[in-house]
């Protein structure tokens, strides 16, 4: 039986690809052939943005709160569809069917949030700014805008722009990744439901080809990237060459310090959670945990016995805390970085190379893994790895912990574990990182938040979510008037 060839979504219709080659979407715990992704082309690209265009005038002046109610019925269809929306996002992902329902519920939040812009787009006045003149400040939507998403959080990280660009007024594409497509699938069938205009809301899908079509086309006034530093780098050079809005989320390398007075039995199972959930596949996983002092024994041993009691298997299995990584070439990635590791004088103190697991012969598996002897220079301590490893170093003191943080080219997140005011308040303001955890190993910012990131792992001015995103596509409008 063949799979399923999913079809576009453009100008309120489902639509078929233009492009006769397609990728294949498997399951990464069976390697089950799930559906085939369309790589799309330029015409479809076309096609796409200007229904956008054409839908652009009507949609900008809709009232604010007609597409705030909208957004907020779409929010409850997804609600009510949270259950199924998970087993399918764990189906083709990987990772839990639990972290798939959290998931979903981040971007609900960032819908609640978008739905406020009734509020966050006002603007500002003054009267009298001179003799007789006003002068005030209006927020306009500026266009079409379009996300290129990442495989690891299917359902979150288009909502960290989505409902922003859509309740400011402008139109929206959203081309998700190929090899997680079927999440955005259902989200858009209670799009389809909604009822939003035909052009508002549209999804491409496809890959590399589709992606810079899409940035260049001059119909497609600023693009939200999220993925690695490398793509982000060169997506954001394109794309402000051409003159576009971009905010570009890139790679990391998170460093987590715990301090001599840490409470371990709660960091350990924080530290724990934050390097494995989601098999390590996120931006704000801890890769990377500093021992200050004489917290270094007692750490590696905890350590040691939650990794290797961590569960894994198929995350639609109950009990199970990890499922596989994404692809079988990840699979072969991680492993090598393990290795390259263990080459450069680390050592492993839990090794999760060449997992079993029972009933699933065909997955892509990589066990929770532990590097100790970690120094600052080596590659596994510098490069992101992007899975379930996470490397112990030292430090004498927290400044020299710092230190070591600092000298990552990343800028995304960084955590202590301590129970010092002072120390904690030391580290928050040195640290040069976007998003910091204080006793919280996954500094997630909730969505009336931006979320973070400097250095390396940001390029753009306008980060995504909360008032930053609502910043991004609305252009100030200065008016100074005077009446005779």
């Amino acid at each position: 039986m063949s799979a399923v060839r999913l079809k576009n979504y453009i100008e309120g219709q489902w639509t078929d690809s233009l492009g006769e080659k397609t990728l294949p979407v498997h399951n990464p715990a069976t390697h089950e052939l799930l559906a085939e992704t369309p790589l799309c082309t330029s015409q479809d690209v076309d096609d796409a943005v200007q229904a956008g265009r054409r839908a652009f005038p009507a949609w900008r002046q809709t009232p604010v709160q007609e597409r705030c109610r909208m957004l907020l019925q779409l929010r409850r269809l997804i609600e009510e569809g949270q259950a199924d929306m998970a087993r399918v996002m764990t189906r083709e992902h990987g990772k839990t069917v639990l972290e798939s329902s959290l998931e979903i519920g981040r971007a609900l939040d960032n819908i609640e949030v978008a739905a406020s812009a009734t509020t966050l787009m006002m603007g500002d006045v003054l009267e009298d700014v001179a003799q007789g003149i006003d002068e005030l400040c209006i927020r306009q939507p500026i266009g079409t805008f379009a996300a290129l998403c990442p495989f690891n959080f299917p359902a979150m990280i288009p909502f960290w722009f989505m409902p922003y660009a859509l309740a400011t007024g402008n139109t929206y594409i959203v081309k998700p990744s190929p090899r997680v497509p079927m999440t955005m699938v259902e989200i858009f069938k209670r799009i389809h439901q909604v009822g939003f205009p035909q052009g508002v809301i549209q999804c491409l899908h496809g890959g590399a080809e589709t992606s810079e079509a899409l940035i260049d086309h001059p119909g497609v006034d600023g693009i939200s990237f999220v993925g690695s530093t490398s793509v982000g780098k060169t997506v954001f050079q394109r794309g402000a060459k051409a003159g576009k809005r971009m905010q570009v989320q890139g790679g990391a390398k998170n460093f987590a310090v715990v301090m001599p007075d840490a409470m371990l039995e709660k960091a350990i199972p924080n530290i724990i959670a934050s390097a494995y959930d989601c098999s390590g596949q996120r931006c704000l996983a801890l890769s990377c945990v500093i021992a200050v002092g004489d917290s270094i024994e007692p750490l590696r041993k905890g350590l040691i016995e939650a990794a290797k009691a961590f569960r894994v298997g198929n995350g639609l299995e109950d009990g199970i805390q990890m499922g596989p990584v994404i692809s079988r070439e990840a699979r072969d990635r991680i492993e090598g970085w393990i290795q390259k590791g263990i080459d450069g004088g680390a050592r492993a103190l839990v090794d999760g190379r060449g997992l079993k697991v029972q009933d699933y012969p065909n997955g892509y598996w990589v066990g929770p893994t532990l590097m100790d002897r970690v120094t600052r220079d080596m590659p596994i301590a510098q490069e992101e790895i992007f899975g379930p490893v996470l490397c112990l170093l030292e430090a004498s003191n927290l400044d020299e912990a710092l230190d070591i943080l600092h000298q990552s080219r990343y800028g995304n997140a960084a955590a202590i574990f301590t129970q010092n005011g002072r120390s904690a308040r030391h580290f928050k303001y040195n640290a040069r990182c976007g998003n910091v955890g204080i006793n919280i190993g996954v500094a997630a910012p909730m969505a009336m938040f931006h979320f973070g990131g400097m250095k390396d792992s940001f390029y753009g001015v306008l980060h995504g979510q909360g008032k930053d995103a609502l910043n991004f596509f609305t252009e100030g409008m200065v008016v100074v008037e005077r009446w005779f």
